[in-house]
């Protein structure tokens, strides 16, 4: 009996860490180099990562951007941009990206799709960062909404950090830090994110003329399964969709992985609401255009739209290949959120309310000064 227990609870375990990515499968325990390779190469992508961090270092604070990763040249593009923007926002502070899933770590560096680029997860970055020594530290997730890669951000790579697991850092320097580590919230982190976000996508140019053309204008996020849900996660792709239906009535949201909202379910509420044919625009509702954007919605999302009775409106000539593979401008070319600059903004913002808690109760504490109950 006792053996079929540990047998149950190695499934259940199993099953707990599978993620649901656009890299594909991944593993919280895999965080890219880490327990998925041998020590040598840990080692040695920790050693790779202190060097960045050494080299760049120009001040005693840091922000830390996180994003989920991609494999696509058009992301690694978003992804430069993003890191710019911070650079001109927070001057006085040191930024770095890191990627969050190890098979957008692993295959990025093996050259899927474009040449070579090495990226890294955020715990060689937070572990270099306590080794040069900053005093004060931010991190920004680049996700949409507080789910499941958010919240392995805050409550795995961060807290561990926080918990000095490894054993890398002095009590002093623990000491140190001390109420002088936040977290940014992701895109829709809270309630009143998704009205800036709504009005921010209706006043984007492109959004605006499908707009005035009267076509239907579908966005498509990623979404945790339902036996992954998280509160205040699944929920932002409904209240997104409303906040957006108040200003237009055509506009839709859905997504890969939530139950009840895939595709079919936002063609059934299309009809339902009398728009029964007619133009359609997709945009992806993340923060790049990557495998899922040019394979979930640029294919199945077309297929399942034409198949309905709709027209599809700039995949009419592209959906049988990756959607950007020719068009890196033009009426074609369809951004990633992050690829929009007043949407970056957002995320920004959440970073300057994340830094202003700095020093506060509402900052991250360490255990090495909490005081003990």
């Amino acid at each position: 009996m006792n053996k079929i227990k540990s047998m149950m609870l190695v499934m259940l375990t199993i099953i707990a860490c599978a993620t649901f990515t656009a890299c594909g499968s991944d593993d919280d325990n895999n965080n890219g180099n880490n327990n998925g390779n041998n020590q040598s190469n840990y080692d040695k992508y920790q050693q790779a990562v202190n060097n960045i961090v050494n080299t760049q270092k120009s001040s005693n604070k840091v922000i830390l951007v996180v994003a989920f990763g991609s494999t696509w040249e058009q992301a690694y593009d978003t992804f430069d941009k993003v890191v710019s923007d911070y650079k001109a926002q927070f001057p006085g502070w040191d930024v770095f990206l890191s990627f969050s899933s190890a098979i957008c770590i692993n295959n990025a560096r093996a050259g899927e799709n474009v040449a070579p680029r090495d990226y890294y997860d955020p715990e060689h970055f937070l572990t270099a960062i306590g080794l040069a020594g900053y005093k004060q530290i931010a991190v920004q997730s680049l996700q949409v909404i507080p789910g499941e890669e958010y919240r392995r951000v805050r409550d795995s790579y961060v807290k561990d950090f926080m918990n000095n697991r490894n054993g890398d850092f002095t009590t002093d320097y623990m000491h140190s830090i001390d109420k002088q580590v936040v977290v940014g919230v992701p895109l829709m982190g809270e309630d009143q994110d998704v009205a800036k976000l709504a009005t921010t996508l209706v006043q984007e140019s492109d959004i605006r003329s499908f707009i005035d053309n009267g076509s239907i204008i579908a966005f498509m996020g990623h979404g945790n399964p339902e036996n992954y849900d998280y509160f205040g996660a699944n929920i932002r792709y409904s209240e997104l969709e409303i906040a957006l239906q108040t200003m237009y009535p055509r506009f839709f949201v859905g997504t890969v992985d939530m139950e009840d909202n895939y595709v079919a379910d936002v063609i059934m509420r299309a009809k339902a609401l009398g728009f029964t044919k007619g133009d359609v625009q997709l945009f992806p509702l993340m923060s790049i255009a990557g495998d899922h954007a040019h394979n979930d919605m640029c294919v199945d999302w077309v297929d399942a739209f034409e198949a309905a009775g709709y027209e599809v409106e700039a995949y009419e000539t592209l959906f049988t290949e990756p959607c950007w593979s020719k068009h890196k401008s033009g009426e074609e070319y369809i951004p990633g959120l992050a690829e929009r600059s007043k949407v970056r903004a957002l995320w920004i913002q959440h970073t300057k309310d994340a830094i202003a808690k700095l020093g506060t109760d509402e900052a991250l504490s360490t255990p090495t000064t909490s005081t003990e109950e």
